[in-house]
């Protein structure tokens, strides 16, 4: 096979968790590979973060603005998109309106502009698994429809991202489309199986080891005594409700028990999910008895970014980035697939969640 280079165009990019697995990605044979062509996000301190790591400091193609705003026709031609729409509407902890949230339910449609305007080889299009339960299932099809009806051929997949070397329980729908034209020349995506990865480390505590002192995004926050008397009940794996004896001062009252309210990591399992923002008692927590919050680098850590991946802004917008982002690492083995396919070459997989 020749080579081949897909220029590679984003919606909602975010920090670079996608760009940072497309870039990393290379079909076995090394003949397929993919670049950075245009990207765009409305949040600026996310743009800066992706213009130093992904564009090296050029932010010519980094179009930060509202995507309503966003001239498509302007950006430039692509063989390749990518896309992870905003959550907010289909998150189980989020609002969960769907299409019918009028802030965010609909912007999936700019995906779909684009991919009308330059059939691109290939897209991907990531969101949360409450997706599929958003106006009692149909909002999912309409929206595979749509993406069908742009010319694509569909393969639809929930991704359990800790089954294949992440260390993190994250759930994701990650849709891949391949252009009519090419799917009915034989080219056609298979879900890789995860089953190669089964053996891999995806333990917290191998995760969050041997970070290097001058890492960026490592600073410790202080916690307020009351909270750390708190924490000093609580044991690895276990949230505020498991603790045992637990002095009637420390208790606290919330509506609902979620379980990550003042959660601690167990050394010995994945991390659960690195989520983008909450109050009290959500920042998660590390299992030592420094009785201390997860510092953005070992979010980063486990959320698979490199350690000199330099996140822009304060504590709570890097935490925001961290926890909307893609892991690089489990985007990095689905670009690798698409690659290998483009490149015919054959390789382990499994039937895909959704027909």
């Amino acid at each position: 096979m020749s080579k081949e280079v897909f220029r590679l165009g984003e919606l909602f990019c975010g920090p670079g968790g996608i760009a940072c697995g497309a870039h990393n990605a290379k079909s076995d044979d090394g003949e397929k590979s993919i670049v950075h062509a245009w990207a765009n996000d409305f949040d600026t301190d996310t743009c800066e973060t992706y213009i130093k790591n992904i564009c090296h400091g050029d932010g010519a193609s980094v179009y930060c603005r509202d995507v309503r705003e966003l001239d498509i026709p302007a950006l430039g031609s692509i063989d390749a998109f990518a896309y992870g729409f905003p959550c907010n509407s289909f998150s189980h902890v989020g609002e969960h309106q769907g299409l019918e949230n009028d802030k965010f339910g609909q912007l999936y449609t700019y995906g779909v502009e684009v991919l009308k305007y330059y059939q691109p080889k290939w897209f991907l299009a990531e969101n949360v698994t409450g997706m599929r339960s958003a106006g009692d299932g149909s909002h999912f099809q309409i929206i595979l429809n749509d993406l069908a009806k742009a010319g694509y051929k569909l393969v639809t997949n929930m991704y359990k991202f800790e089954e294949y070397g992440v260390p993190q329980t994250r759930h994701r729908i990650i849709i891949v489309g391949i252009r009519n034209d090419l799917d009915a020349k034989g080219i056609k995506f298979k879900v890789p199986s995860p089953e190669i990865y089964r053996h891999c480390d995806t333990t917290s505590g191998t995760a969050l080891s041997n970070i290097p002192n001058d890492a960026p995004n490592n600073e410790i926050r202080k916690l307020q005594d009351t909270v750390k008397r708190r924490l000093s009940y609580i044991k690895p794996g276990q949230n505020i409700w498991q603790a045992e004896n637990l002095p009637p001062e420390l208790m606290i009252k919330t509506r609902t028990k979620i379980s990550q309210i003042y959660r601690k990591l167990d050394p010995n399992k994945p991390s659960y999910t690195v989520t983008a923002a909450g109050g009290g008692g959500t920042y998660m927590y590390h299992w030592s008895a420094e009785q201390r919050e997860l510092t953005n680098r070992e979010r980063a850590r486990i959320q698979t970014f490199p350690d000199d991946f330099e996140f822009i802004g304060k504590y709570s917008s890097v935490r925001k980035q961290i926890g909307m982002a893609v892991p690089p690492k489990g985007a990095e083995i689905i670009f690798r697939a698409i690659l290998n396919t483009f490149a015919g070459i054959d390789y382990p997989s499994v039937e895909p969640s959704f027909s």
